[in-house]
C-alpha cells in the first residue's frame, strides 16, 4: 500500500512538473506569436508602401499609342 501511494505521489509531481513546464512553454510562444505579429505588421506596411510608390511612378510614365495599322511582316503574309 505504502509503494502504491509513493508511486501515485511521484507520478502526481511528474505530472505537475509537466503542466509548470508547459505553462513556460506556452507563455514562450505566446511571446514569439507576439513578436512575428508585429514583424507581419512592419512588414505588410511596407510592402503597402512599396505598392503605392510603384503605383506612383507607373501612373507618371507616358501610355503607348496602339498602332492603328498592322507591323510590316504582318503586311508580307
Amino acid at each position: 500500500m505504502s509503494s502504491e501511494f509513493l508511486q501515485l505521489a511521484e507520478k502526481v509531481t511528474q505530472l505537475a512538473q509537466l503542466a509548470q513546464s508547459l505553462r513556460e512553454e506556452n507563455a514562450e510562444l505566446r511571446r514569439k506569436v507576439k513578436l512575428l505579429s508585429e514583424d507581419n505588421a512592419t512588414l505588410n506596411a511596407r510592402v503597402e508602401e512599396a505598392y503605392q510608390r510603384v503605383a506612383a511612378v507607373l501612373s507618371q510614365l507616358p501610355v503607348a499609342e496602339e498602332e492603328t495599322t498592322a507591323p510590316a511582316n504582318e503586311e508580307a503574309a
